[in-house]
């Protein structure tokens, strides 16, 4: 929670004034600066040196150049003191084409290790030249204080070579030190026994090598404490005001903020607290907190101290590790701690040796940046003359998970040493001759981004491997062994090392063989070893999970080039976990087929509400979506008054902001209150003053009963029926006899029902129950929401869009235009567009600083042809996507390194662009952004050239075609296209059913192989990183089945691959993805009960990338990780039931293949295929093939039959034992003829059923599908021999 503004504006304004904040600080610093502050890598000759690198300066060649062989190019300036940079402006060399256009800045304190800077969304590359003559400014995003600045050049004038002029601007900067040894503190007084403040704010900088440490402690008697400490590389702040839970709680609870703060850099921090508000800020990343406990004020007795812990009454012995570092401007309540202590003022106590010069040592490192190319190799020194073998000490830190860290061939040949990390763990391979081998692994998760120390001795008869503080891990050597040639760090050319990968990419530094550390600087230089694709004097890690780009509680996990969210539990998908993986209401719900039950929706999409769990109506003509509450049976009250109230909450399934959601967005709500009395009223009846109440959603409280508010009455006085009509309810008649007062409440700005408050059950014999209902919605008021562009001129305004690190954007349109702006937001530089660039091609162009990117799609068929069309696209700092209809998605990868931010600051143009040019013709509706629907009717009433809705039958709320079919426009009325659905019928309601037996199979051949992601449409995109398609299936069927193991549905392709859902043995789902043909298919058992059990089983399996949803009888979901995200490639068919290919087939999708179906399968979709249509209604094509007798079906039909049968079939039994307990007094012809009389029973019925079916079935089938199938009387063998109907079957 964020501080109320006026509070920051205090707390910052005293920080401000105690630190000294310069507000002029722009002043040039390079161009007094003396000759012998510029260095350079190389120079040509005197005339290119690096002194006569100043800002339009025209001195020896006019600026600074380098050779023309210098590989690693770059420009230093010493400011002679630390000052604080706020921007640096550039030139090329005067009059040439020699100048830079891209480049990074480099800064340190001492020259030796350096530090890249980066602007706030992490780009590290800064806007070059163009010229020679031009000065092109960059104003940092951050102040840098730094005494050397160093330029490494990265692109520069292709058709000529590279040359700077460069100037800094900022200002002088004074600093209070302390050097702080780790074992040393300063300790603060107060002037009286405890200090007690309601506000505080406490700023300082620091750097540290190390990863552990305490900067700031204080304690009370009371319990409060605060401590602010290194941990692991991270800022931690421990704070308690009067929580007794915490002060006896052996474990606390920390804030954590930034990461790799061991860096040797100097780290801002600042805390500001007003009662139980906190905001921590370390560098540019701030957490907003709310304290826990009693207090508002933070007592602390004594002191405060700084550096460490010190044990009462132990001067020089800590509780904690002690920070070892460097303090600066450290401020307390506007304090100034270090310049006291520089004072010797009394209040300031120092213990151990505290010095007021930052003096730490430079640790210099090194940089691996190559994923495929980057290594280090160093001679192999002399051995040990006592011993033998060698030593081996240095350290790493990564972010990757698997890279080689050395490799050393040895004496005798052919053996060789390698230690690796391999899944996160150190691992040390000794190789012998042929296959023989040692292996011994230390550690857990070495690749946390932490520095490790790692020893590695082969001097004895054993090899030790030892990470850090932990146990050593051995080897046993086969004989006495001695490295040869050269050791590699890092990776190694080949074939030096048999092409050994993937080679390491992080830092090393302290490298030490056999004693003698190793100078990196002769190594840069040449001196020493070889390498490449190194950088030396800076470990140029970062953290890229910070701040967490991943939403919705996504887990951020990275490598050093990349990071990924796991999104598993958090009920959304995507490369930031932005999509929800729910349908946004019931009635989406349904349009996909769906039938009643439990379900998660998500009102607001990618919005912060989250998926709500619901229960969905869909019996009724209106789908009606049902919320409980925890209140759910009749509650009997008494004893209660108006001075001692009955006061009940109810607790609803969903949180307070997804309820408003569900209101909001819904057409109608409504909740029942049932009120039974005895005795009790509901209003005095004297005075007309309520007696029982309830409250609304915002806790204001209504006592009106069903009708309108603010109307004191209940739903019989409205209808003119109570039981007294003196009253206006009829428990207000207050008898001795129990009366009812029913109502429907419906005003949604009042539902839900939050409290029930009954006052009036004290009296003698008074008592009442109460009963709230569940609340129900339906409708959805924005779906239909519509606005029609009659004029290319015209365009809806809405505020700006909130699309800086993620947007997605989602409409349906329907036009006649061949082509339109349907969105555009410009920014400055940025902007994004979607737009119909032609009749068929929809295109999502955007910049976020990297220069224009677009996506695009094209149709097959045009889409400016009067029918609906959705669009959505999505952009995030991960990729881009455009979805359009049930086309192929369409993805574009952001750049590695590329900008994050998009920076708007115009109005939305919707219907039109900025330039009111290029305007939409036609009508658009449904525009949702982020979760958010627009209300483009309101807009379009008071805008010329737009107005509200949209005309035509497919235009409407009413859902006229069901199960993903779409609603096609006709001259007078409307027409279904099922074509992409897998149910047939006038709405695609009907499903298409088909009985197998153990010899039966339907398979689909495409019509060509290809990839099921493929889009053949052409790119148009101005960049030159091309779009993709992110393998994605979806699968869907329904089946019955007693039979197992039972082959469902296999897909194959002409690489290999394949995809088969199967019965198992015991009956169980299974799930085969075989993805890469040199690895082992993924198989997933969702439900291990088993599902050969002759009822109806709904199956949907989607999958996008590596992650696969399963759901089973809308009941149970799933989330499964593939081991691989590849696509499938080349398609080949789909096949159903029986599969004779057995290539490349695991041993149970074999057996299971061979056994075929029995039984019923409905409604199959494979992405837009549905094979069981095609084989009903292509009959004789050659994309469909049929084996073995295949009977039209039905198999929801089948099912009730079967539930049906089976309930008969329990009552028999009952009655039977029933008949067995007494049975001996009955005679055997009673038995017959009761056996008798059961069986005529059951064979009326069942010629009953068959007649139905049998009119139903020539009353629905169209007569072409009739001609083609050869009719037969044949009754078909079902799983119980349960239904017998004359069916229409195939033989082949």
């Amino acid at each position: 929670m964020d501080l109320p503004l006026h509070l920051i504006w205090l707390l910052r304004a005293l920080s401000a004034v105690s630190a000294g904040t310069h507000y002029h600080c722009n002043s040039p610093l390079v161009s007094m600066l003396p000759q012998t502050s510029f260095q350079s890598s190389s120079q040509p000759s005197s005339s290119y040196a690096a002194h006569n690198a100043k800002l339009n300066r025209r001195d020896g060649a006019g600026g600074w150049s380098p050779m023309v062989t210098d590989p690693e190019p770059w420009l230093q300036v010493d400011l002679r003191e630390r000052m604080e940079v706020r921007a640096v402006a550039t030139q090329g060399r005067y009059d040439s084409s020699d100048w830079v256009s891209r480049y990074v800045l480099l800064y340190s304190d001492t020259g030796q290790a350096w530090r890249q800077f980066r602007q706030e969304d992490g780009v590290g590359r800064l806007v070059g030249n163009v010229n020679s003559e031009d000065v092109v400014h960059n104003k940092l995003s951050r102040s840098v204080r730094t005494r050397f600045l160093r330029f490494i050049p990265l692109d520069w004038n292709p058709l000529g070579w590279l040359g700077f002029r460069v100037e800094v601007y900022g200002c002088s900067f004074k600093s209070d030190v302390a050097d702080f040894d780790g074992r040393s503190s300063l300790l603060y007084r107060f002037n009286q026994k405890s200090m007690s403040t309601v506000k505080d704010v406490i700023s300082l900088r620091f750097k540290s090598r190390q990863a552990e440490g305490v900067l700031l402690h204080g304690e009370g008697q009371r319990g409060d404490y605060i401590t602010l400490e290194l941990h692991r590389g991270k800022l931690a702040l421990y704070l308690n005001l009067d929580d007794t839970r915490l002060r006896f709680s052996s474990s606390r609870v920390a804030v954590t903020v930034g990461s790799l703060l061991d860096d040797q850099h100097w780290h801002t921090v600042i805390i500001e607290r007003f009662n139980k508000q906190v905001n921590l800020t370390v560098d540019s990343h701030t957490q907003h907190f709310q304290t826990k406990g009693e207090g508002d004020s933070l007592e602390v007795d004594y002191e405060l101290s700084f550096g460490g812990i010190p044990l009462p009454g132990k001067p020089g012995t800590f509780l904690r590790k002690n920070f070892h570092g460097c303090i600066e401007n450290l401020y307390y309540n506007g304090i100034n701690i270090i310049d006291l202590a520089k004072r010797r003022k009394p209040q300031i106590y120092s213990v151990g040796n505290v010095t007021f010069l930052c003096s730490q040592p430079q640790l210099v490192a090194c940089t691996f940046q190559s994923s495929s190319s980057s290594f280090m190799s160093l001679p192999v020194s002399a051995p040990s003359a006592i011993m033998g073998g060698f030593f081996i000490r240095f350290q790493f830190r990564t972010w990757n998970s698997d890279g080689l860290l050395l490799f050393a061939r040895m004496n005798p040949e052919p053996q060789r040493l390698d230690l690796q990390i391999s899944t996160s763990r150190l691992l040390l391979t000794l190789h012998g001759s042929a296959l023989q081998r040692s292996e011994a692994s230390a550690g857990h998760r070495v690749n946390d981004g932490l520095w490790h120390t790692v020893s590695l001795d082969t001097r004895s008869r054993q090899i030790s491997l030892t990470l850090d503080n932990e146990l050593p891990s051995t080897i046993d050597q086969w004989e006495q062994l001695e490295a040869t040639g050269s050791f590699y760090f890092g990776g190694c050319p080949s074939p030096s090392c048999n092409n050994l990968t993937p080679v390491f990419q992080g830092c090393m530094r302290l490298i030490t063989i056999n004693g003698q550390p190793i100078n990196l600087n002769h190594v840069q230089q040449g001196l020493l070893g070889n390498y490449n694709e190194l950088q030396f004097d800076t470990c140029n890690i970062r953290d890229r999970c910070l701040p967490n780009l991943c939403e919705h509680g996504g887990r951020c996990w990275q490598s050093w080039s990349s990071f990924s969210c796991d999104c598993l539990g958090t009920g959304y998908s995507g490369a930031t976990c932005h999509t929800s993986i729910y349908e946004s209401s019931c009635e989406a719900y349904k349009l996909i087929g769906s039938s009643s039950g439990f379900y998660s929706i998500d009102p607001d999409g990618s919005g912060p509400s989250g998926p709500a769990p619901v229960y969905c109506n869909m019996t009724d003509e209106r789908v009606w979506t049902v919320l409980t509450h925890n209140i759910t049976a009749p509650v009997r009250v008494q004893g209660s008054s108006l001075q001692n109230l009955y006061i009940m909450m109810l607790n609803y399934s969903v949180s307070a902001e997804q309820l408003r959601s569900i209101i909001m967005r819904s057409e109608q709500c409504q909740q029942e209150v049932l009120y039974s009395c005895r005795k009790s009223r509901l209003f005095n009846t004297k005075d007309g003053r309520p007696l029982s109440w309830w409250l609304d959603q915002s806790g204001h409280r209504q006592t009106y009963w069903g009708g309108l508010p603010g109307v004191q009455q209940c739903s019989c006085s409205l209808e003119e029926n109570c039981v007294d009509m003196n009253h206006f309810c009829n428990c207000d008649a207050d008898t001795d006899a129990w009366a009812t007062d029913t109502g429907i409440l419906s005003y949604k700005d009042h539902l839900p029902v939050s409290h029930m408050v009954i006052g009036d059950t004290n009296r003698t014999g008074s008592e009442a129950i109460y009963h709230i209902g569940p609340l129900r919605c339906y409708g959805h008021n924005s779906m239909w929401n519509a606005a029609s562009f009659s004029k290319e001129s015209s365009f809806l305004l809405f505020p700006t869009l909130q699309a800086e690190v993620a947007a997605d954007v989602s409409f349906y349109f329907k036009t006649s235009a061949p082509s339109g702006v349907f969105l555009e937001n410009l920014g400055h530089n940025d902007f994004i567009r979607v737009e119909l660039s032609s009749p068929s091609v929809v295109t999502f162009s955007f910049d976020v600083g990297d220069g224009p990117a677009v996506l695009a799609v094209k149709s097959h068929l045009p889409l400016n042809d009067r029918q609906w069309h959705y669009v959505r696209g999505e952009r995030n700092v991960k990729e881009a996507s455009l979805q359009v209809d049930q086309l192929p998605l369409r993805f574009l990868e952001a750049p590695v390194d590329g900008h994050h931010r998009l920076h708007l600051n115009s109005q939305l143009f919707v219907g039109g662009a900025a330039s009111q040019e290029r305007g939409f013709l036609g009508c658009i509706r449904t525009l949702t952004v982020n979760g958010v629907t627009y209300d483009l009717e309101e807009r379009a009433m008071a805008t010329a050239g737009v107005s509200s809705g949209c005309p035509g039958y497919c235009s409407g709320p009413g859902s006229l075609c069901y199960n993903r079919g779409r609603c096609v426009e006709k001259s007078s009325g409307y027409t279904c296209d099922c074509s992409q659905s897998a149910y047939g019928g006038p709405t695609c309601k009907e499903e298409v059913s088909v009985s197998f037996d153990r010899e039966s199979s339907v398979t689909f051949t495409f019509q060509e192989p290809f990839s099921v992601m493929q889009n053949r449409s052409s790119q148009t995109s101005s960049v030159s990183r091309g779009s993709s398609s992110r393998a994605r299936e979806d699968v869907s069927f329904s089946f019955i089945t007693s039979q197992s193991p039972a082959m469902l549905l296999s897909v194959s392709t002409f690489s290999q691959q394949y995809i088969a859902v199967i019965l198992a043995r015991n009956g169980s789902l299974q799930i085969w993805y075989h993805l890469q043909t040199h690895r082992k298919p993924d198989v997933f058992s969702p439900i291990l009960s088993s599902l050969a059990d002759g009822r109806l089983h709904r199956i949907r399996i989607h999958r996008e990338g590596k992650d696969l949803y399963v759901e089973i009888n809308q009941e149970i979901h799933g989330k499964y990780t593939l081991s691989s995200d590849a696509e499938l490639i080349l398609i080949k068919s789909l096949t159903l039931g029986k599969v004779i290919r057995r290539d490349n087939l695991q041993e149970d999708v074999v057996q299971a293949g061979s056994k075929g179906f029995i039984g019923c399968l409905s409604s199959v979709q494979f992405n837009h295929v549905a094979p069981l249509k095609a084989a009903l209604l292509n009959h004789g094509s050659s994309l469909v093939t049929l084996r073995g007798p295949l009977v039209q079906s039905n198999c929801g039909a089948l099912a009730d039959s079967i539930s049906s049968h089976n309930l008969r079939d329990q009552a028999a039994t009952i009655n039977k034992e029933k008949e067995q307990q007494g049975g001996e007094s009955r005679s055997d012809v009673a038995i017959i003829a009761g056996v008798v009389t059961a069986a005529v029973f059951i064979i009326v019925f069942i010629l009953a059923v068959v007649t139905r079916l049998l009119h139903w079935w020539r009353t629905h089938n169209s007569d072409d599908i009739i001609k083609e199938q050869r009719q037969v009387n044949r009754t078909e063998r079902h799983l119980h021999n349960s239904l017998r109907d004359n069916m229409k079957e195939y033989y082949i």
